[in-house]
């Protein structure tokens, strides 16, 4: 029998390439939009959820386990980015967006884990990023949440690791999407002083995005990961540099790293 896929946060960007990618592979697949009827001709099965509402979640789950009779494979892909100075940033602003990439990625994982559990069997695919690994100024709360859940994910992968569940963590580095276009952008604010630094970050933030990898590269790496029967803990998918750069930040001394982030971003 076919695996059965879900992928949070399905309806465009890497969510979207990795969902079509596994469905032209045979797989079940069905991914999420909070508003779903509002897309057209989609290349998979699209179902409402938003992660930040528990009964969306329960609902999506109940659906695809009457439809489907289980659930092999969890994508929690859903997310958010933020950008701004740790300063100017509403902390409201900070809150949702760990409500939606951190927490609304446990209460995911909550609400797979007992179906998986009956199947002994599953597996669950974090999606983090590269940013995780490294404090980045002016992304430093996309930066926590992601690396928050790169912790979460070692913890939990075991405590169902007796239950036939596995658990693993992906992080993309910057990729061609549409992802800036979804972000919290503190307001470049005329009276700033971080005015002229900020502004040019986020043009440096965009122009990497925009020259960013084919995301098929994700769906590629996915995809072996789902057929890989001891899947590693963590998994980095980027250009050279963008994984290196995890590289140097462990074997660099701290201030040493901090001035080739700064030097990168010309701060």
């Amino acid at each position: 029998m076919s695996k059965v896929i879900l992928i949070t946060g399905g309806s465009s960007g890497i969510g979207k390439s990795v969902g079509e990618f596994l469905s032209n592979k045979g797989y079940i697949v069905y991914g999420t939009s909070r508003n779903p009827t509002k897309i057209n001709n989609h290349p998979f099965t699209l179902i409402a959820l938003d992660v930040t509402r528990l009964e969306t979640i329960s609902k999506a789950i109940a659906t695809i386990i009457s439809n489907e009779g289980k659930l092999d494979v969890l994508i929690n892909n859903a997310g958010m980015g933020i950008t701004g100075a740790i300063e100017e940033t509403p902390t409201d602003e900070m809150r949702n967006v760990f409500e939606t990439n951190f927490f609304g990625a446990i209460e995911v994982m909550k609400a797979v884990l007992p179906h998986m559990r009956r199947q002994k069997s599953g597996l669950i695919i974090n999606v983090t990023s590269i940013a995780g690994y490294m404090g980045l100024p002016f992304r430093g709360i996309y930066s926590a949440t992601k690396s928050a859940l790169e912790i979460v994910t070692e913890a939990i992968r075991m405590e169902v690791n007796n239950f036939g569940i596995r658990v693993v963590a992906v992080a993309p580095g910057d990729f061609a999407t549409n992802i800036a276009s979804g972000r919290y952008h503190t307001p470049v604010l005329e009276n700033s002083p971080y005015k002229e630094i900020y502004r040019q970050n986020l043009d440096l933030m965009d122009a990497h995005v925009n020259k960013g990898n084919d995301p098929i590269e994700m769906a590629e790496a996915i995809y072996n990961i789902i057929n890989t029967q001891n899947p590693k803990i963590h998994y980095k998918v980027g250009s050279f540099m963008q994984k290196f750069s995890i590289v140097l930040k462990r074997i660099l001394p701290d201030k040493t790293y901090e001035k080739m982030l700064m030097n990168h971003f010309k701060m």
